[in-house]
This record gives C-alpha cells, structure tokens and sequence, in this order.
C-alpha cells in the first residue's frame, strides 16, 4: 500500500508563500513530487492519505494515482519515478498567472500597445520576485494580494508605485476572469489601488528664459536637451513620447498637428517663431528618417519604442546637468516643461477651459485635479498680503 505524506515548506523569506510538495512512498521507494499549492506560511501538519483517502482539498487519492495508471498498465505499482512527477503535475494545474501575464504582454506588443505591454512585463518581474515561481489563478487570493503589497512596501516604494503594481495585476486578472479562467473573487479589495496627489514643480518664467539663452555650443547633447525642454514649454506642454515620435509630415502650413500617444486625442499648434527655429536646427541630423528629432531611427514599431525609452532616460539625465547651470531650485526632469507651461497660463490668469484645450485635457476636471498639485506660489503671495494688512 503507498502512502502520500502532504508536506510543508516555508519561504526563507518571512511573509512570503511558502510551497507543497507530496513526499510518496511505495515497495520502498520514496518519490518528492512539487504541487502547485503555494499557501502562506500558516500552522502545517502533514498527513498521510491512501490512495483512496480523501485529500485536504476533498481530491481522491485516484487524482493522485490516476495520471500514472497507463503508465503502469492502470496499477500504479511499477510506474517510473519520472513518470510519476509528470502525470502528477500535468493534472489540474490551471492557468499560470506569470505565464499569461507574458503572453498578454506579447499580445499588446503584436497590437502596438508597446507601453502596456512593458508595464506588464515590469510588473510580472516583480511578482516573479515576490512569488520565486509561477503560481495557478486559483491561488491568486485576498491574503496573498496583501501579502505581495506588504512585500513591495518593505522594499520602500512609494503608495504610488505600490498601487501601479496592484492595478496591474488587477487588469490582469480581471482579463482573466472574463475569459473564465478563474472565478470573480475581487482578491484587490483590501488593497490601495488608486494615485496620491504628489507636489509638482514648475519653473518661473525667468528660469525659462535663462535656460533658453544658455550657450551650449560645445555640447551639442546638453543643447538637445534644452531645446527638446523648451520645444515642449512653446507646445503648451507637450509629452516627451509625443515629441519623440513626431512626423515632419505633422507640419504643414504654419501648424503642428498630432494625435498624443496618451489618449489619443488630436491636437494643433501654431508654429511659433521660437518652434519654427527649433524644428529648423534638427533638419539636417535625420534627413532619411520621418521624425523631426534625432531620438528615433528605426522603422520597427518595437524597436523604436525601446529606443524612444533610452532616449527618455538620457534626456532626463541631461535635464538634471542643466538645472544646475541655470540654477533652477529644482531637479528638471521632462515632465517640469509640462507643468511649467500649466502654471505660467494660470498666473496669467489663462481661464481654466483654455488651459484644459492647451494640454489635451478631455475634461476641465482633470485639469482642474492637475493645477492643484502645482505650485502654490500664487495663492501664497495673496495669503501673505492678508496676514500683512493685520499687523501681525
């Protein structure tokens, strides 16, 4: 008679799952196999089951012995120890959540949604950390949800970053669960899932122009930085991504058009004397390519996503050298053009509706939610002069 001994084994890590594995013994031979059961490390005690016992999941010992049968001539008493482990782990594994995550990934890329697809990959990496081994849906419940977002928060991320990771999965596995893969459990309910307000910073006017008149004639890719910050200032605030895959054939009698990569909404801007010379400097650098800027060459959707991410992290290492020349006060980063121009166009009281249209805005209420993260500097001078007019 065989027996299955249910084991235990926890993580080496405290809070994360640990594994179970089935230690089967049978004619004096012992067989490790590793489940797909990856509980937290509560209390265990292993038991030991026939192979017509009930199991701890109500499972008969037949769905233990029943994969090797016709191995064995349908006895289970010869049957190799490798064969054994194969039967075992092929019956009632599941859809793995990495693995899907992956494919989902690749399905994004086929579909050019290159930017979703990365932060698939980003976020399988790390429950890939978390986890140490990929895992069925089944098992992808509210306790080991938390578990993984206490983990992220030991490793001191920030409740933003946090919650990036959990909607994520989220989708992920919501996808899931409409193709009926796992059933609705809602496992993200006890997790934080939204985005905290973070104070943005913006550069005065001033700053602007001194950063504009800086001659960096001998470092031409301090000067593209710049003027890539600058352009971005002069077309209310446009994305990096969106100048990065800008199309000469974007501009076409005195205006810029383009639909931004973000939501896809279409914008047009007037070519401005300050644009024009900008746009002007780069002709010469990528005369064969489509794109105004030398940021992307390939004509491969993927490989120019990849480049126009490099691009990204040099422009932004490029910006950090610049602010300490003009001193700034502040780490630019490309994002500090964008809120820049928000701020300028509310301090010149620029009504809220025509800000909104400026930055591609879909709803005055979403810039609405943008401007009061900005700077306060405003609402700080007018306070100042009621206290003053107190005496105090």
């Amino acid at each position: 008679m065989a027996t299955v001994k249910v084991k235990f084994r926890a993580s080496r890590q405290p809070g994360r799952p640990g594994a179970v594995y089935y230690l089967v013994d049978h004619k004096k031979r012992r067989v490790q196999i590793r489940s797909e059961v990856f509980p937290m490390p509560d209390p265990w005690k292993g038991e030991e089951i026939s192979p017509a016992s009930r199991g701890r999941n109500g499972g008969s010992g037949d769905e233990l012995w029943g994969p090797c049968a016709g191995v064995s001539g349908g006895s289970g008493d010869c049957c190799p120890d490798i064969d054994l482990k194969r039967g075992f782990r092929a019956s009632g594994r599941g859809e793995q959540v990495l693995d899907y995550m992956l494919r989902l990934s690749d399905e994004l890329e086929r579909f050019g949604r290159f930017g979703t697809a990365r932060n698939y990959r980003r976020t399988a990496g790390s429950f890939s950390r978390f986890l140490g081994r990929d895992i069925p849906f089944s098992r992808l419940d509210e306790r080991l949800i938390c578990a993984y977002a206490e983990w992220l928060r030991r490793r001191n991320l920030v409740r933003n970053t946090v919650s990036f990771y959990m909607r994520v999965l989220r989708a992920v596995y919501n996808k899931a669960v409409k193709q009926h893969i796992v059933e609705q459990r809602f496992p993200f309910r006890s997790v934080y899932t939204g985005v905290d307000r973070t104070r943005k910073r913006a550069l005065d006017e001033r700053t602007v122009i001194s950063l504009q008149r800086l001659d960096l004639g001998d470092d031409p890719s301090l000067a593209l930085a710049r003027d890539l910050f600058v352009f971005s200032y002069c077309m209310r605030g446009m994305a990096f991504v969106d100048i990065a895959f800008l199309r000469r054939d974007a501009i076409r009698n005195g205006v810029i058009a383009y639909c931004r990569h973000k939501t896809g909404q279409c914008l047009e801007v007037r070519m401005e004397p300050c644009i024009e010379r900008i746009v002007r400097r780069y002709e010469g650098d990528c005369p064969s390519g489509p794109y105004v800027f030398p940021l992307i060459r390939s004509s491969e959707p993927g490989a120019a996503f990849r480049e126009y991410y490099n691009a990204l992290s040099v422009h932004n290492r490029k910006l950090k050298e610049l602010s300490k020349l003009v001193d700034a006060g502040i780490s630019l980063t490309s994002y500090v053009a964008r809120h820049t121009w928000a701020t300028v166009a509310r301090n010149h009281r620029i009504p809220l509706a025509v800000i909104s249209a400026g930055m591609g805005h879909t709803s005055e209420k979403t810039t609405q939610i943008y401007l009061d993260s900005l700077d306060n500097s405003v609402v700080d001078r007018a306070n100042r002069r009621i206290i003053q007019a107190l005496n105090l």
